[in-house]
């Protein structure tokens, strides 16, 4: 079960999301820059993360990635089965490659116990609690004076800009 890069930049781009007002769309590079990941790299994370309806992507005048549910209904397992595999949380942290219920390694039992503490802490632990928790504050800064109008309209909804799943 060793995590990859993957999962912590795509863990890196939804905290970005979280830290702005829920519906706030952002371009890839936007998040990609205030995250601190490589952009070619999150656009592939974020498809993923878009079939598991974590984010929502939009197209036309207010284009780019926004949280598709609200952060305190996304958990981290959540993430990580999307960016990982479903069996992210079967594979041994010892012996990935060799290791299964057939023939365990010498430390299976051992972390067949604490795996299930572990998926259960991750399914407890929610984007918004990686925001509050994240060191430093990260906000969105339009692009343009166009994206910068459309973003002011879109705070002045009661309900922030809800952005609803796309079907591109």
């Amino acid at each position: 079960m060793k995590l990859g890069k993957e999962s912590r930049y795509a863990i890196e781009g939804l905290v970005v999301l979280a830290k702005n007002p829920f519906g706030t769309r952002m371009q890839l590079r936007d998040i990609a820059v205030a995250g601190g990941v490589p952009q070619n790299f999150l656009a592939k994370i974020f498809q993923k993360l878009k079939r598991a309806n974590i984010v929502a992507s939009s197209r036309g005048v207010v284009r780019g990635y926004a949280l598709a549910r609200r952060s305190k209904a996304i958990n981290v397992k959540d993430i990580l089965l999307a960016v990982e595999g479903s069996d992210t949380f079967d594979r041994c942290v010892f012996w990935s490659d060799r290791c299964a219920e057939a023939a365990p390694c010498p430390m299976h039992i051992h972390w067949k116990r604490v795996r299930q503490n572990f998926a259960a802490l991750m399914e407890r632990t929610t984007v918004a609690d990686l925001a509050r928790h994240s060191h430093g504050r990260i906000r969105f800064v339009p692009s343009d004076t166009k994206e910068a109008a459309i973003f002011a309209f879109n705070m002045m909804k009661p309900d922030h800009g809800t952005v609803r799943a796309s079907h591109s």
